[in-house]
C-alpha cells in the first residue's frame, strides 16, 4: 500500500524584518543583505498590508470572528509569509515594510526568534530627500500628496508628510512605540549617516545582532532599483541606490526654519530607558547641522 503522505525537503525559513523611517537606507540595507546567498531581502512587500487585512477580517465585529480560533489565525498569518516567499530558496528572509514596527506584538508572537532592523535618519534630512525627489519630478503630480493644497509649497508638502498617518509621520510614531514596547530588545536601530560612512563596521554589528555568521559584503558594488514601482508613485529613482556606499555631503534645500524644526525629532538618540539596540553617532557641531556631516565619534553600540 502506498502512502499519500508527502514529505517536504524544504528547510523551514527564518524570518526577520526591515523597518524604520523612509529615505533612511532600508533599500540600501536590503540591497546589501541580498549579496549573502543565505539571505533574501527586497524593497517593501505587500505582506504587511495583507497581514493587517487578514487580522481585520477575523476580528471582533466581523461575522467570521467566532469561526476562526487564535491557532487558526496564526496559521493563516504564517501562511501569508510561506506563500509569498515560496519561490525563494534562501533560508533567511528579510521582509521590508515601514508598518512592521506597528505590528511588533503580533510578529513576535508569530515568529518569537525574529528580529527587526530599523533604519533611521535625521527627520530634516528625510524631508530634504523627499523634497529633492519632488523637485526632480517637476512635471509629475506625485501620489505622495492628496490634493493641490498639499503639494503647493515646500511648507505644505513637509507638513503633509509629517502627519501622523502619512509617509514620515506614521513610521516615526510606530517606531517610537516599538522602542518602548515589551519587544524592544528585538530591534536594532541603525543610523543612516553611520551606515553610509562605515558600512563594514555597521554590518558587523548587524550580523552579531542577528546571530548570523559574518559575510564579506561588497560595499563598492550594490545593485538595486525598482523603476516600475517608483513610476506608479510618480517619483522616478525613489528606490534606486548608488553603486558605492559612501557619504555624499550636500547643503539642504529646505528653508532654515523648516530644517531647524524637523532636525529636533531624533528621539532615538535619547532613549536610555529602552531595551532597543542602537548603532548611532553623536550630534555634529551646531554650524554643521545644515550639511550631511561625517560622525566625529567612534561607532558606538548603545
Amino acid at each position: 500500500m502506498t502512502s499519500n503522505t508527502k514529505s517536504s525537503n524544504k528547510t523551514e525559513k527564518k524570518f526577520h524584518f526591515i523597518s524604520g523611517l523612509p529615505r533612511a537606507g532600508s533599500t540600501l540595507t536590503a540591497g546589501l543583505l541580498r549579496q549573502n546567498p543565505r539571505f533574501h531581502a527586497g524593497m517593501s512587500s505587500p505582506v504587511a498590508a495583507l497581514f493587517d487585512q487578514l487580522i481585520a477580517q477575523v476580528s471582533a465585529g466581523s461575522e467570521m470572528s467566532s469561526m476562526v480560533s487564535e491557532a487558526q489565525r496564526k496559521r493563516f498569518l504564517a501562511g501569508l509569509f510561506d506563500s509569498y516567499y515560496a519561490d525563494h530558496d534562501q533560508p533567511v528572509i528579510f521582509d521590508t515594510n515601514r508598518a512592521w514596527t506597528a505590528q511588533l506584538p503580533a510578529l513576535m508572537n508569530l515568529y518569537p526568534e525574529s528580529k527587526m532592523i530599523c533604519l533611521v535618519r535625521d527627520v530634516a534630512w528625510i524631508m530634504d530627500s523627499l523634497e529633492r525627489q519632488f523637485r526632480q519630478n517637476a512635471f509629475e503630480h506625485t501620489r505622495l500628496f492628496n490634493n493641490p493644497g498639499e503639494r503647493s509649497t515646500v511648507y505644505t508638502r513637509v507638513e503633509a508628510l509629517a502627519n501622523a498617518n502619512r509617509l514620515v509621520g506614521f513610521p516615526w510614531h510606530a517606531l517610537k512605540e516599538a522602542c518602548y514596547s515589551d519587544f524592544a530588545q528585538r530591534l536594532i536601530i541603525v543610523e543612516y549617516d553611520l551606515l553610509v560612512q562605515r558600512p563594514k563596521d555597521v554590518f558587523k554589528l548587524i550580523y552579531d545582532f542577528l546571530e548570523e555568521e559574518q559575510f564579506e559584503h561588497d560595499f563598492d558594488n550594490v545593485n538595486y532599483d525598482a523603476p516600475e514601482f517608483d513610476n506608479q508613485l510618480g517619483l522616478d529613482g525613489l528606490h534606486r541606490v548608488h553603486k558605492k556606499v559612501e557619504a555624499r555631503p550636500r547643503r539642504t534645500i529646505l528653508p532654515p526654519d523648516l530644517f531647524k524644526r524637523y532636525t529636533q525629532l531624533s528621539f532615538w538618540r535619547n532613549i536610555n530607558d529602552s531595551k532597543a539596540v542602537r548603532i548611532i553617532a553623536k550630534q555634529a557641531d551646531e554650524e554643521q547641522k545644515d550639511k550631511m556631516p561625517e560622525p566625529k565619534e567612534e561607532l558606538e553600540e548603545a
